[in-house]
This record gives structure tokens, sequence and C-alpha cells, in this order.
């Protein structure tokens, strides 16, 4: 019910007509008491039936007025202008206030004119009462209504509420009177403002009711006033609940939750906030406990002011400090519950001393009023905040302290949440970023240059990743891949498929037979992962564990480029006149399905041509078509002589719209051709005398590049290799000499058996020339080719 209904005022009726509360007047008026008639139908009081338009507002829960027959206790008739106002009870069911004068003679005595609420209740009514003739003038008030416009009656009689007082509220007061009075209809009016000598807003509902005579004309009217003062500050505090509810925690970060608190606060009941948090707090760990006799470490995380930087604080956001030893803060800290505090207590004093900037501030203002609350959540203490008052005349209440400990205890939850996804997330982002590559190496075949962007939706990080990986002969392999699903498991997934890519990369694999083997890999992964089912096949797959992947090598003496994907987008080739073009590569089927092969596909690309691999986040978003997001990367990349960096940025700036929703990763490799200097090519017969030619040609070729240092190496590597492959391989055979970053020495035959490593015993008269081809070079191995098998070795070039 909006208001306090007194029990003198009048009488309340429920929809079904059953009195709630009967009030002194209308025991004075019928002669009934409240036991006789409290909770039982009115009917038995009437002497004649409800008009109809009475009973239709009854049921219908509208304002009404009507002349309605009444039945005395002794049975007199009684004729009542009574006017219904609803009433808001919050049961659900309407109720009304009845008032009304009564037309004839009240308990069989003549009254002169109408019968008023002041004839029969006025003067006992606790609540503000006052009755205003059809002129709108005052006739009479009770002691409350006198309090509140702070005049007797004898000052009040005859005037009107505006020649009373013209401030703003009474213009309004008159203005409804005057509508009451001309529509004989009942206004209802809240407003809430300060009595003298007060501290705080008080808040009334007021009811301007019409008194009409006999025929029905309104001769006055009566103000009914009730106090909701503490149904108006409940309201208020209700409303700054709800605000916090609705705002504070809308995002998973720490700085913005602590500005969204003192934002709601400010809003609601202080004039300055600030929001301190403990240091692990803020950098997302656990946070350590406070021990008594130690300064606590805090940084100011928000603050807020109804006033542009207005208190100036001693510290500004992001800024680190400690709260001194036996202060107020680390009281509050340790005591866990909020305390107010005012400038002049000794407890404030002593800590104004220990900053003078803070002591400056509190009296340029008028600093009155100082509320501190702990942020806890889940036992765990956070952090402090501070409400201060200096706008606001009347210091914080009880009241205001419970209302803030409600609000910062909502977030603190928040908060915590906030500090707990930022510590998963800085780990997953740890993780991921640990396994991807670091600085791309420099490479002779390529120039590179990368950007991976981790999802900016608040979700975990993804699974994204790519690589560049050297290869035998001054190739190189590039890769993207994009596990499916997000958070550390998807990142501990990308790790061993890189992992994966690399090892069977070492092996040289053709990229259609390395997306085989990864296939499988990721099928074991599903298998081995998958949700623990009763009664599941250990050789069912789950379908959790799935990934794309698109893996191309590029050989930069032939300059041809040899590519397969799994479900990955194309990549993008720009030649060296900036047309862009997307790859035709059969798509193949995503990691995981199994069953189904990959292709490849050879280009030759002119020296100076540009690949772009990305993963799906760069051109597909939920509100954007995917052939769109191409359409942006193809214009991105129409500048292919721009600098890699650049165009990276470039790239990123035209196709994203908005912080990704998901992991993105964008690889660019500018090729380059081996100058056909640092190349050297002979066949040889397959003949035992062929191993004495390749030396000496191998001899004359490293002096011709001032290699001279490295020969004797090199003759020893020459010597064993196309030994083996005259005695155990098939022709053609052919040496070849590499001049990179490394001195490179191929021997390939047309046989696909490898040769293996193996430690020969003493009284062996083979198997050592591979032991000591790995004893001279930093590195070797075998790579399958289209006719038949290659054996390399890498040896570091003399400074």
């Amino acid at each position: 019910m909006t208001g306090r209904v007194p029990e003198d005022l009048a009488v309340v009726v429920d929809a079904g007509g059953a009195v709630l509360v009967w009030s002194a007047g209308a025991r004075r008026l019928l002669g009934y008491e409240p036991a006789e008639v409290v909770g039982r139908s009115v009917q038995p009081l009437l002497a004649a039936e409800l008009p109809p338009s009475a009973r239709r507002h009854l049921a219908d829960g509208g304002r009404w007025s009507s002349e309605v027959a009444l039945r005395h206790r002794n049975g007199d008739r009684i004729v009542v202008s009574l006017q219904g106002t609803p009433l808001d009870a919050g049961t659900g069911r309407p109720l009304w206030l009845v008032t009304g004068a009564a037309r004839v003679p009240l308990s069989g005595r003549d009254q002169p004119g109408a019968a008023t609420l002041w004839d029969l209740t006025l003067a006992q009514l606790p609540m503000p009462v006052a009755i205003y003739d059809r002129q709108a003038r005052f006739v009479a008030a009770n002691e409350s209504m006198t309090r509140i416009m702070g005049l007797s009656v004898a000052e009040m009689r005859g005037k009107t509420v505006w020649e009373i007082e013209s401030s703003p509220p009474y213009d309004e007061y008159d203005r409804l009177q005057r509508q009451v009075l001309r529509t004989g209809r009942t206004v209802f009016h809240e407003q809430h403002a300060r009595a003298p000598g007060e501290t705080r807003d008080h808040a009334w509902s007021m009811y301007f009711c019409p008194l009409k005579d006999e025929n029905g004309t309104v001769q006055g009217l009566s103000a009914v006033v009730f106090d909701t003062t503490e149904q108006y500050w409940a309201r208020r505090h209700l409303a700054v609940l709800n605000d916090a509810s609705m705002r504070i925690g809308s995002t998973l970060d720490v700085t913005l939750t602590a500005e969204e608190l003192a934002e709601v606060a400010v809003a609601g009941f202080a004039d300055f906030v600030t929001v301190d948090l403990l240091e692990s707090v803020v950098l997302g760990d656990e946070p350590e406990p406070l021990r008594p006799g130690e300064p606590v470490a805090v940084r100011r995380t928000a603050q807020r002011s109804v006033l542009a930087h207005c208190p100036e604080s001693v510290a500004a956001p992001g800024d680190a400090f400690h709260y001194p030893v036996d202060t107020p803060p680390t009281r509050t800290l340790l005591a866990g519950h909020g305390t107010r505090h005012r400038p002049g207590d000794p407890g404030m004093q002593d800590w104004l001393r220990t900053c003078q900037a803070r002591a400056e501030a509190v009296t340029r203002h008028v600093i009155h009023s100082l509320l501190l609350v702990p942020l806890r959540a889940r036992g765990v203490t956070l952090g402090l905040v501070h409400f201060l008052r200096h706008r606001t005349p009347e210091s914080f209440t009880e009241d205001d302290q419970r209302l803030a400990e409600e609000i910062v205890a909502r977030a603190a939850v928040s908060v915590d949440n906030a500090r707990r996804y930022t510590r998963e997330r800085r780990t997953a982002l740890a993780l991921q970023r640990s396994l991807l590559p670091g600085r791309p190496p420099c490479l002779a075949a390529t120039e590179v240059a990368y950007r991976y962007l981790p999802t900016g939706s608040g979700a975990d990080v993804g699974g994204d990743w790519f690589d560049v990986i050297p290869l035998s002969g001054a190739r190189v392999a590039l890769v993207v891949g994009d596990v499916v699903g997000h958070g550390i498991r998807a990142s501990a997934t990308m790790g061993r498929l890189r992992t994966a890519v690399r090892t069977l990369a070492d092996v040289d694999l053709a990229p259609d037979e390395l997306l085989t083997q990864l296939d499988d890999l990721v099928i074991r992964l599903d298998r081995e992962e998958g949700p623990e089912v009763p009664g599941r096949a250990e050789t069912a797959s789950s379908g959790e564990v799935g990934a794309t992947c698109l893996y191309a090598v590029y050989d930069p003496v032939s300059r041809r480029c040899t590519m397969a994907r799994a479900g990955h987008p194309p990549p993008a080739l720009v030649t060296p006149a900036g047309d862009v073009r997307f790859l035709d590569l059969p798509a193949g089927p995503p990691l995981g399905l199994g069953g189904l092969p990959f292709e490849s596909v050879e280009v030759e690309l002119a020296e100076g041509s540009l690949l772009a691999l990305y993963t799906d986040g760069l051109v597909e978003t939920a509100d954007r078509d995917i052939e769109v997001g191409l359409g942006l990367l193809r214009r991105a990349l129409a500048d292919p002589a721009a600098p890699l960096e650049e165009t990276c940025d470039h790239v990123l700036r035209t196709v994203l719209t908005d912080r990704p929703a998901d992991d993105i990763v964008l690889l660019l490799a500018r090729t380059a051709a081996l100058d056909t200097a640092k190349v050297r090519t002979w066949q040889l017969p397959q003949h035992p005398s062929a191993v004495a030619g390749a030396r000496k040609m191998a001899c004359q070729q490293l002096a011709a590049w001032n290699l001279t240092e490295a020969a004797f190496a090199t003759e020893l590597i020459v010597s064993e290799l196309v030994t083996n492959a005259v005695r155990y391989g098939d022709g053609p055979i052919a040496l070849r000499l590499i001049r990179d970053a490394s001195l490179i020495c191929e021997v390939s035959d047309g046989s696909n058996t490898a040769p293996h490593l193996r430690r020969a015993r003493v009284y062996d008269e083979g198997g050592r020339g591979l032991l000591l081809v790995a004893q001279m070079a930093e590195r070797w191995g075998s790579r399958q080719t289209p006719n038949g098998k290659t054996i390399w070795a890498e040896q570091r070039l003399p400074t």
C-alpha cells in the first residue's frame, strides 16, 4: 500500500467489499465498533444497493465517487457522498481508501451544511489533513498539517496554498486542488522535500478528495497526507541496488568492473568514490592473506566524482601505494566490514597526517564524511572502496552503510570472477604463445612476417597456430592451422599438432602425405581425449578434437611451391605486378575425419611473389559472409612491394571491423629465388670411378666459392654419399652443392631405399660411412622424390 493508512482516517475495503480498516470517524458515523465490521462484508451496512458505477469500479480497480445510503447501528438511514481511491497494497488485489461526507442528519441530529472529515475525525488524525473550500482557500487543519506548513491555523485560514507559500511545490499543490474542485475527482500526488530542521528528504503521498453537498456539488476538498519517507528511501536504495545489478559485472575485466562500481555509487548516494584493489588481484593472482602490523599494497583501480576532477585524488588510477599500518583503511580491511568516519576522529587525523595532499584535499573541499567498505568475495579480501561526501550535507548513515556493503558485496563477486578469468586467460595465452614460434628464422628462400591476435570477445583463447620450418635443400615449409574450440585444451592440442608437423616436416614428407599422417594423429587424440562414456568403443571418435591446416613447401632453387590443405581457407597469391588471386587447391576434409585423401598442387612462383596464409577468423564473422572478407583481403594485398610488416598492419585495419571474435593468424611470405651461381649440379655415372670425379668437382667448386677450408669435410661427405648411391642405388645419380646460410651437399639416385645409420662393430668392413657423415656434418637426412630419394648433409660455413 502506498503510504501508511492510519486507523482513524477512513474505511479501507477490498474488491470483494470486505472491510479491512474501520476508522474512528466511521465508528462515529455509523455506530459500529471495529470488531463488529472488520473482516466482514459491507453489504449489511448498506441501506440500498451500491450504484452500478460504484460496483463497476470496485470490480475493475478504478477510482470512483458515488452517493451511498448507509445504515446506522440504530437503524437510521444515512446518505453519504463517498470517494473511492485505489491503493497499491503490493498484494495483487485492489484496495480502496474510502472517504466521504454525510448529507443527512448524523445519528438523528441535524448538521448545518455538509459534514466534512473535520466534523468526523480531523482533530484525531495523526497524519497531516487539511480542508479547503470551493475557492481552494484554507478552512481547517490538524496539528500534523500545521507542523508541515510551519504556520498556525489562524495564519493560514482564508488563504490559498499559493498565498501561504509561493515556492514551486506549493504552486503544484494549488494547481492540483483547483483541478479537484473543477472536475470533482480525487487526485493523487507524490512529493519529496526536506522539512525544516531535518537532515534528509522526507516523502509524502497526498490525496486531494472533493467534498460534495446533498446535490453533488463540490463544496471543497480535503488534503490527506501519508508520510512515505521510509518507503521513499527504500525505493531509492532499491533503485541503486537494481542499477548495480544491471551495470556492475558487464565484462570480465577487473578494471572495468571497478569503474562500474564507482559510477553506480556516485550516481546513487556518494559524492566521490575510489576503488583500491590489492596488487595481486589486479594481476589476476590469488590475493595474499592480510597480516596485522604490516602495510597493505594496493593499486588505485577506479575513481569517480560528481564534479569533474574534484576533489583531487592523492593517487591516480593505475598508481600503486601502501596503506600505512594501524590506519582506518588497514583496520577496516582486517575487520572485514564497513566503517564510518569523520575527519575529526582521532584515527582519521593520524591517517591524514601521513599525507599532506590528502589532508589539504579534505580541508579544501570540506569532506565531512567517509565510508570505508572492504571488497570481499568467497571469504577473501580483494580491496577497499572509499565513499566520501562533500556536497551532500548529511553524513553517511547506518542505512547508507548497509546499502554500500550490499553494492560492494555484489561487485566483489564480479571482481573475483574477472580476476579468475584474467588468471585463466593469462595462463592460456602464456601456454599458447609458448607453443607458437618466436621470431621467424632468417631464410634465403622467403621473407616472413606474421600477426597473431587472440580473441577479444571475452571467450577463452583459441587453438590457431602457424610455423615457418627450414627444410633441406634451402627449402622452407609454411604452416597455418586452427584447432576446433577454445581454452587451454585447444591450446594444448595446438601445441601437440605443431610439434607433430615439425617432426613430420623433418622427415621431408610431401604436403599431402604429411596431412594424412596428421589426420591419423588427430583421430588418435580424439579417441584418447573424448568423454568417458560407459560402453563406448575404444575405436569410436568423440568429435571433440578437430582442426584445419594448410601446409606449403617452397623451393627457392626451382621456384616451385607444393601445397595441400585440410579444410582450411585457400591461400592468396600476389604476383610482383600486383595481381591477387586465391589459389584453387583441393579443399580436403578437416583433420580428424579420416578415410579421405588429401591432394597436393604444385605452382611455379615468380621471384618476389607474396603468399598470404591465414585462419578463418580473419575473413569470416557472424555478421559478414566469408566472400566479403575475402574481397577485403584481396583489396588489402594489392600492393606487393610494401614492407611485409606494414602490409600485415594494413590487412588487419582493412579486413577487421571490430575486435576479433575468434583467434586470428596472418602469415605473409615473400618468395626469393636462389642465385644460380650458388647452386651447382653434376650428373654422375653409376660406376665406382664416379666417386673420384665427384670429389674433384666438389673441391673445384669450393675453391670458386672461396670455401677451401671446408674442402676436407666436403670431400669425405661427397665420397661416402656417392659411394652409397653407386653401390646400393639406381641411376640416374646426381650431385648438387648449394651455398646458402650453410653448405649443402645432396646426392640423388633412382632408388627408394633410404640408408640407415648404424654403429659398426670392430671387425666389420663397412657400415661406418654414414657415421662419418654424421660426425662431419651439422645435420643430415634423406627425403623421397618422385624419381627416388635424396641424401643430404649440411655443414656450417667457415667463418
